[in-house]
């Protein structure tokens, strides 16, 4: 999943096809459990490979046909665009590496708490790399998500290392792709395409040695690994054109339909394990949330209102 908002001013209203290709790519990132475990029986890496070679092969193929292939030429341009790019392949590499394992290794409730508290991450994230002031209700919603982990290591005597893996990884990668100035289609092109050396050579060796999904699998599973690059993709063109037509507080709202499907996939239709202590700990998160989530819409609605004023 990658949500980077854009830079442009905000705009005014929010308009009927900007909330549906929003919904959209949150649903879609939001049921693609449902997708990774029809690959459950090959490794984890494997998947994660082929997942980053087919997304550049479409997204190349989407800024041909958009004839937005001159992006790619200005940013190549650039050293310091190159070298920070690799560095957020590597974390989106690591973030998808995970979540995919996770999600195949029956751990798709702790992967939702992880992008839960993915915004939580980012606002701390801001605080120390930007030193962005948090507001009183940040500190509060921050609380709250800190307090839920320490339930967790307290009565499990573990971190929830997936959770805080996703969080940090993908919150890491956001920090990144900030100082990155290249759009978002464009930017997943290249790092998808400065990790598909590797990754495609781990394929063919897995495919010449009579082991890669390609060989072993029928047609759906073929299928399947070959549209990861599209599974991966349509949802950020989604998220593109619908965040460049609704507002920010609009936009934050709605990205917790994903973790939210990914929840409710978890208990209802895999039927992970969901006790009273995750029942503790999901309630202090949702709490900080909802904090959060107030604190945006106080704040939005005060710039608003300044706006007007003047």
């Amino acid at each position: 999943m990658s949500t980077q908002q854009p830079t442009s001013p905000t705009p005014p209203a929010a308009s009927p096809s900007g909330i549906i290709a929003a919904l959209g790519s949150f649903l879609l990132w939001g049921v693609l459990p449902l997708y990774w475990k029809q690959l459950d029986n090959i490794p984890s890496f494997e998947i994660l490979c082929h997942r980053i070679v087919w997304s550049a092969v479409f997204t190349a193929l989407v800024l041909v046909l958009a004839g937005r292939f001159h992006e790619v030429r200005e940013a190549l341009a650039s050293r310091r665009t190159i070298a920070l790019l690799l560095i957020s392949s590597v974390l989106v590499s690591a973030n998808w590496g995970l979540y995919i394992w996770s999600v195949n290794h029956a751990h798709v409730v702790e992967a939702s708490m992880g992008y839960y508290i993915n915004p939580l991450v980012n606002v701390l994230l801001g605080m120390v790399f930007f030193k962005d002031k948090l507001r009183r209700l940040q500190w509060v919603a921050v609380g709250f998500a800190i307090t839920g982990v320490l339930v967790m290591v307290v009565d499990f005597g573990r971190l929830p290392w997936i959770a805080l893996g996703l969080a940090f990884s993908f919150g890491f990668y956001g920090l990144v792709r900030k100082v990155v100035a290249v759009l978002p289609v464009p930017g997943l092109f290249l790092e998808t395409l400065l990790l598909s050396l590797p990754a495609g050579a781990y394929i063919l060796w897995q495919e010449m040695h009579g082991v890669g999904g390609l060989v072993t699998g029928g047609g759906l599973q073929i299928t399947l690994l070959v549209c990861a690059g599209v599974v991966t993709s349509i949802p950020l063109l989604l998220f593109t054109f619908g965040a460049r037509r609704l507002p920010l507080p609009t936009l934050g709202i709605a990205q917790y339909l994903s973790p939210t499907c990914m929840f409710l996939l978890g208990v209802f239709v895999f039927h992970e394990p969901f006790g009273a202590t995750k029942l503790v700990t999901f309630a202090c998160i949702w709490t900080g949330v909802a904090v959060y989530v107030t604190d945006g819409l106080i704040e939005h609605r005060k710039i608003t209102q300044v706006r007007s004023a003047e």
